[in-house]
């Protein structure tokens, strides 16, 4: 059975950093895009970065400049880095790996 869990979640000051992870595990992954995505209470889910079988990423400009996503086939993880956290990225972060969607880890910024 496919499971993907995210871990990393929290709680950080505006300006703080924390890093996102997303292990999977129980299934054959193909190589394809795999991205982050997050939800505001009473907002749709947007995406936050994705990136490509070759390495190329891509960010909503919100998070440009701060956020960074990164990958290891070998060992089927996705991570996202966090920094210069603002009080606008407090949301649940959703990983979707290979197609497949983790529960969701809470991260909240404080002023």
């Amino acid at each position: 059975q496919v499971q993907v869990v995210e871990s990393g979640g929290g709680l950080a000051q505006a300006g703080g950093s924390l890093r996102l992870s997303c292990a999977a595990s129980g299934g054959i992954f193909s190589i394809n895009v795999m991205g982050w995505y997050r939800q505001a209470p009473g907002k749709q889910r947007d995406l936050v970065a994705f990136i490509n079988e070759g390495g190329t990423t891509n960010y909503d400009q919100a998070v440009k400049g701060r956020f960074t996503i990164s990958r290891d086939n070998v060992k089927n993880t996705l991570d996202l880095q966090m920094n210069s956290l603002k009080p606008e990225d407090t949301a649940v972060y959703y990983c979707f790996y290979s197609g497949y969607w983790g529960q969701g880890t809470q991260v909240t910024v404080s002023s």
